[in-house]
């Protein structure tokens, strides 16, 4: 099993992707997904100059080896271009190792936990009537869960939602960062209402989660959390900014609405506190920017002590080689809650062939071995790279703030 090749193709069929190949010597090749949304040419860079040289007549079998000589030799450890290097490597490895053990990933992991995989979409409306037919539109496609994201009277672009009614929401919106404005005393003045008329319309068997997106104070996030108490939320994700664990200590004294947060997250050690004082109820760390399977696994099985479950970020700037691998994780992690999805484009889901699929609002995993998503490099080739720039936030007054 010793590399033989490493090589990386990056590709902009609807996002940018970059994906790292590793192949063996007897022809076996593993994918990996190396995208960081805005960032990706850094890890590029990265990659190029200080992991792929290193693989090159290595044994492929010795992930666990691989991976702490990556993750120690950086010796300026952690931080997202890092861990998502370390990641990309990792995934292909384990497709390697899946692939000659002639399994799918899931049954090299410890075999299904379930038999299929709850997933949540996103409904978005420019207000709370336009929200309403989104969540319709997805309830009829078969969706146990829907994230609710509806735009508030008095700010003009607001996370999640839609620039155009019907098409779907696209954060990274220009070359450069747009600047957008955020009031956060009409965000919450307006948001209970959204979940009021969500379950009056839609009744309380469906799931409804909600994105804060970082953005309020630990009070201000407390507040909101007790008055959408009566409408149950699956969670309330991201609520404050997560640099400060402890800040969710003070929120979970005020409310018993769930709390999720990670998207952001690249290691075990950003999450360590807020699992082991139970501040939290879901983490949201991915496979492409967390380390990998292998360290994705830690901390998994870390929140799993303290009844902390996974639910992973998916999104359309993570490619399918990372919602496949998840799709794997999340068959045989035992602590499993869901997993997101926003569907790619067609022309993605061409240049990513792939064996999941989406059934009943559920995800079902492929059974071929490894993790089941290829590249087309042909066409990607087609689909050249086109920076695209998350936006950033100020408050009315000027003050920037989080996005």
């Amino acid at each position: 099993m010793i590399i033989s090749d490493a090589y990386l193709i990056v590709t902009s069929p609807g996002r940018n992707f970059v994906t790292l190949k590793i192949v063996t010597e007897s022809g076996v090749y593993g994918i990996g997904d190396a995208t960081l949304n805005g960032r990706e040419l850094s890890v590029v860079a990265y990659l190029e100059e200080h992991v792929l040289p290193t693989l090159i007549g290595r044994d492929a079998s010795r992930i666990e080896d691989i991976w702490h000589f990556l993750y120690r030799g950086a010796y300026w450890r952690r931080g997202p271009v890092t861990m998502t290097a370390i990641a990309a490597v990792d995934v292909a490895l384990w497709d390697i190792k899946a692939k000659l053990a002639g399994m799918p990933l899931y049954q090299l992991l410890g075999g299904k936990s379930r038999d299929r995989v709850m997933v949540y979409g996103h409904a978005t409306g420019r207000d709370i009537e336009a929200c309403l037919e989104e969540v319709a539109r997805h309830v009829d496609e078969g969706y146990r869960a829907v994230r609710v994201q509806a735009g508030v009277p008095g700010i003009a672009s607001i996370y999640g939602v839609a620039k155009k009614e019907g098409e779907p929401y696209e954060p990274a919106d220009s070359d450069l960062p747009a600047e957008h404005v955020w009031s956060t005393s009409k965000y919450l003045n307006h948001v209970p209402k959204l979940f009021a008329t969500v379950r009056e319309r839609f009744g309380d068997d469906l799931h409804v989660l909600h994105d804060v997106h970082h953005r309020l104070t630990p009070i201000e996030a407390a507040r909101l959390g007790k008055e959408v108490e009566p409408y149950h939320l699956f969670w309330l994700e991201d609520c404050v900014p997560a640099e400060n664990q402890e800040a969710f200590g003070l929120i979970r004294q005020h409310t018993t609405t769930p709390l999720a947060v990670g998207e952001v997250f690249n290691s075990l050690y950003d999450a360590k506190a807020l699992i082991e004082n139970q501040w939290i109820d879901y983490i949201r760390a991915t496979l492409t920017h967390a380390g990998g399977i292998t360290h994705v696994r830690r901390i998994a099985d870390l929140a799993g002590l303290y009844h902390v479950r996974t639910g992973f970020h998916g999104p359309t700037d993570l490619s399918p080689v990372c919602l496949g691998a998840a799709i794997h994780f999340d068959t045989w992690v035992p602590n499993f809650g869901i997993q997101e999805y926003m569907p790619h484009t067609s022309a993605t889901d061409k240049v990513f062939p792939h064996d999941y699929r989406f059934e009943d609002g559920h995800f079902i995993v492929g059974e071929k071995p490894g993790h089941g998503v290829d590249i087309d490099e042909q066409l990607a080739k087609q689909y050249p790279y086109k920076r695209a720039s998350l936006p950033v936030n100020r408050l009315e007054d000027g003050t920037l703030w989080h996005w």
